[in-house]
């Protein structure tokens, strides 16, 4: 969506900021108008896939982007199998992939079954020489501002959020490979969207991780360098209530996943 609707929706989504208030599940029903809509998850929470695809049924965007596939395996998506989750889920191998239930993801896809499927995943051979320091850069790093160190005080952020995803299992001197992958994974997200808008015309909605949804370093931030005219809104959703803002255009709260102490896999 472009044109008159976006003059429309920038206005309000600068508005909005990086202290917008919460929302409840039932106004993903009227989201702002956008080119792309970045949907957020803790990727292992039921409620946050059921707004999704509350809002991916209202949206009918023109294209779905996956942070979970990669585009070889978007590429195998056809209509027919957008409404049939077991022949779906066996065409993406999704039980090997590594993320959680396919049956979380499965009415995602059927909500809109008429969009294109973009997978912006980094193959893994990729993201381990990034964080080993033995890859090379995307060619249009400098486009993401990649090229570029990060601020100190951010840099320093990051790497504790890393090492505290973490568990504080890693060692300190892979804290900022890590860093860098996020940030080249955040790249990916936003070049592969930038691409589903100008294949499809939008609107565009981004399935992908809170992390990734962050207005202030995420994708919408690289979007924002790369490509200002577009229009863009973030959703972020949490598992408990930020003690200030949150970093997203909008954001709510759902209950917790039931999950095992993640930490225990680095334990024993």
């Amino acid at each position: 969506m472009r044109g008159a609707l976006a003059a429309l929706a920038l206005p309000l989504l600068a508005a909005l900021g990086a202290e917008a208030e919460p929302i409840a599940p039932s106004e993903l029903s009227t989201l702002p108008t956008a080119d792309i809509v970045i949907l957020g998850e803790v990727h292992d929470n039921p409620w946050h896939h059921e707004n999704q695809t509350a809002a991916v049924a209202e949206l009918q965007p023109a294209a779905l982007v996956f942070e979970m596939l990669t585009p070889e395996y978007a590429e195998r998506v056809t209509p027919d199998l957008m409404t049939d989750a077991e022949a779906l889920r066996a065409t993406l191998d999704w039980d090997e992939s590594g993320w959680p239930d396919f049956a979380m993801y499965a009415p995602i896809f059927a909500a809109a079954p008429e969009a294109r499927v973009f997978g912006a995943a980094v193959p893994r051979e990729e993201l381990r020489g990034v964080v080993m320091g033995e890859g090379e850069l995307p060619e249009d790093a400098a486009r993401w501002g990649l090229d570029a160190a990060l601020p100190d005080e951010q840099q320093a952020e990051r790497e504790a959020m890393q090492a505290e995803a973490h568990c504080d299992a890693l060692p300190e001197t892979m804290l900022p490979g890590m860093v860098m992958a996020q940030r080249v994974r955040d790249a990916a997200l936003a070049r592969k969207a930038l691409r589903a808008l100008d294949e499809t015309g939008g609107p565009v909605v981004v399935i992908t991780g809170n992390g990734h949804a962050r207005t202030d370093w995420g994708m919408p931030a690289k979007l924002a360098r790369a490509a200002p005219d577009v229009s863009v809104l973030s959703v972020g959703q949490l598992e408990a209530a930020p003690e200030d803002s949150a970093p997203y255009d909008l954001w709510l709260v759902t209950p917790e996943a039931e999950r095992p102490d993640p930490c225990d896999a680095f334990r024993g």
